[in-house]
């Protein structure tokens, strides 16, 4: 049986903890920030997690796992 592929999206946005959840960065934080607030912007830092039923759905895209 062939090798399956890993989408190539999902080996860009997603990250893998090590208990298994997935890891994604927030939307919203490239351009256009001078129109949101002070609050927006600081409550989209950093990276969050994916809901458990969108996990089963991007863990099925990457069939080896992710680094």
């Amino acid at each position: 049986m062939p090798k399956l592929k890993t989408k190539s999206g999902v080996k860009k946005r997603f990250t893998m903890t090590a208990t298994g959840k997935l890891k994604h960065g927030v939307a919203g934080k490239r351009h256009r920030l001078i129109s949101h607030n002070a609050k927006y912007i600081r409550q989209n830092r950093g990276t969050s997690l994916v809901s458990d039923p969108d996990t089963k759905t991007v863990k099925a895209w990457a069939p080896y796992g992710l680094k």
